[in-house]
């Protein structure tokens, strides 16, 4: 017993003092964004989700700097003409320390961040109004690591697009969960190696 009290101990310890390790400069951030929302549970009910991978490298110990691709499908009702979203731009990350402007760790091993993207994005429906312009969001959201490299996000995120066909200016606020690899360069460099 006392055997597993340390065991529980040390990989305790050990999650805890890695939590800032993964966003320390040098680091790579690897992941997706699932946006689901509006599925509707009715007969003939539609439905609304998306994709956003992501990559972004850790310029300074907590920032973060990359890109991002979004691809969506979405149906209002089962007899509706299917609409399609794209985009492609730059995101930034910023991560808050615990402790920092009053914001402690929701738990041990997650961190609270912000999160923007500016891009081109558009939106099209089949026989429908169509556009494509200045894509953008910003929200906050936070990372609960799983294990020291792996970590489960929640994002709440207004998302606009100005745009330049049959709509101006769309916006909505999304609830994101998602999915992201903390990777040091060492091991990216490694990875890379062992795929040529």
């Amino acid at each position: 017993m006392k055997k597993l009290l340390l065991g529980a101990f040390v990989v305790g310890t050990g999650l805890v003092s890695t939590a800032n390790a993964q966003i320390q400069e040098g680091n790579w951030l690897v992941g997706s964004t699932i946006i689901a929302s509006n599925f509707g549970l009715n007969t003939g009910a539609g439905y609304n989700i998306a994709l956003q991978p992501k990559g972004a490298y850790f310029i300074k110990d907590n920032v973060a700097l990359g890109a991002y691709i979004d691809l969506g499908i979405s149906k209002a009702t089962k007899g509706s003409p299917t609409g399609f979203d794209y985009g492609v731009g730059a995101l930034g990350r910023y991560y808050v320390s615990p402790g920092q402007a009053g914001i402690d760790n929701l738990l041990n091993h997650g961190r609270w961040f912000f999160e923007g993207n500016l891009g081109i994005g558009g939106y099209s429906v089949e026989d429908g109004p169509s556009t494509t312009g200045l894509d953008f969001g910003v929200g906050p959201g936070y990372t609960y690591f799983v294990t020291p490299n792996i970590g489960i996000e929640g994002l709440v995120k207004y998302k606009g697009r100005a745009g330049f066909g049959n709509e101006g200016l769309n916006s909505n606020i999304t609830f994101n969960v998602g999915l992201s690899i903390y990777l040091p360069t060492s091991h990216a460099r490694r990875i890379a190696n062992e795929a040529k």
